[in-house]
Parts: structure tokens; sequence; C-alpha cells
């Protein structure tokens, strides 16, 4: 379980294919800290530690988890979002996030309001009952404020601080980011759909 509170940066610096698995080699100032076999949010996706070599740590994903997020266009030198799983005695700033992507959205727009960004990102409309207006949403593990939401597309403002401590500030207008929606809204939309 996480926040969607990005605690640092990492870079990826090797990545080996191995079936329909693919390996990453990430930096980060976090990877030492690590232990195998933790889980830890990479751009909003849960992954588990395989193995940490000083600032370095190795994670894999598998063919399910590259189809429905956008692991797959990762490169040597993308960065990603990072956060540690939470603590029960820390503080939940953002909202409750389980690094299970649902799917992908486009950045369609992105604004410089002068002290403040504004993205639009267009998602697949048979999602449109998971989202509502000033609600959250996590975007490549970020957790966000969703408003002017739309049958499959919404926008987000990001704070300066957001903006120069995510991948935010790398991703350009037509780029894939990984969505995870509310956890709440979507057992509520389940137990309706069983009441039919």
């Amino acid at each position: 379980m996480f926040t969607g509170i990005v605690e640092s940066l990492g870079l990826i610096k090797e990545i080996t294919t191995s079936g329909t698995n693919k390996t990453f080699w990430i930096e980060s100032p976090l990877s030492s800290s690590f232990k195998i076999d933790q889980s830890i949010a990479h751009n909003g996706v849960c992954l588990t530690v395989e193995d940490v070599k000083e600032s370095l740590h190795r994670v894999t994903a598998v063919e399910e988890t590259l189809n429905k997020t956008e692991l797959n266009q990762w490169e040597i030198g993308t960065h990603v979002n990072m956060e540690r799983s939470l603590l029960p005695t820390n503080r939940l700033d953002g909202h409750f996030v389980q690094g299970h992507v649902d799917t992908t959205a486009v950045c369609q727009k992105i604004k410089d309001k002068q002290g403040s960004y504004e993205f639009e990102f267009e998602f697949p409309k048979k999602f449109a009952g998971l989202i509502i207006e000033k609600g959250s949403i996590c975007v490549n593990g970020i957790s966000l404020t969703a408003f002017d939401v739309k049958k499959h597309s919404f926008r987000a403002a990001i704070i300066p601080f957001t903006f120069e401590h995510t991948n935010l500030q790398f991703v350009k207008e037509g780029d894939f980011v990984n969505l995870e929606f509310d956890m709440i809204g979507k057992y509520i939309l389940r137990k309706l759909s069983l009441e039919k």
C-alpha cells in the first residue's frame, strides 16, 4: 500500500528481456536502503526488489504488467517516480494507492500557468465511472486531484514542488502515463454492478 507521495526519482541504467519479462536495474538515492523482496512503487507500479548493489536495485515486470502499464516504453535514461510502501505510523498525505495500475493515459496538453502547470490526460472511456470531479487519481505514482472530468479525460494542476521532484517534468504531450483509479470507487462500482 502506498500514498502517491513520490519520495525520489530513479534512473533506468540497464534493461534485459527474458521470454515475456523485462528486468530493470534502477539507480536512485533510495536503492541502497532497499531489502530483497520489498515492494516499491515505480511510476505507480508495485514491483518487488530482487537484488541490491550499492545505489542500484533490480526489479522484473511480467507480461501482465507490461501490457497494462507504460513500462514497455522505459529506456536506459528514463526517469521513474519511486515510493516505498506505507508504514502504519505515517501520515497519509496522499490517498490509498495499491500500486496496481488500471490502465495508461495519454498526455494531451501541458499548460505553463506561470506558477503552476496544468496537464490534460485522455484515458479509455470504459473507466469513466471510476473518476469524479475533485477526486483522487494516481498518475505515474503521484497522488493528484482530477478536475474538468469528462467521459475519457481529466485535467490536473501541478504545483512547482511536485513538478520539480517527479518525472512530470519529463512528460511531453503524446507521452503515456500510468493511471490507478481510487480503490474506494472501484469497490462501489463493483458492488453496484452486482446488484443489477
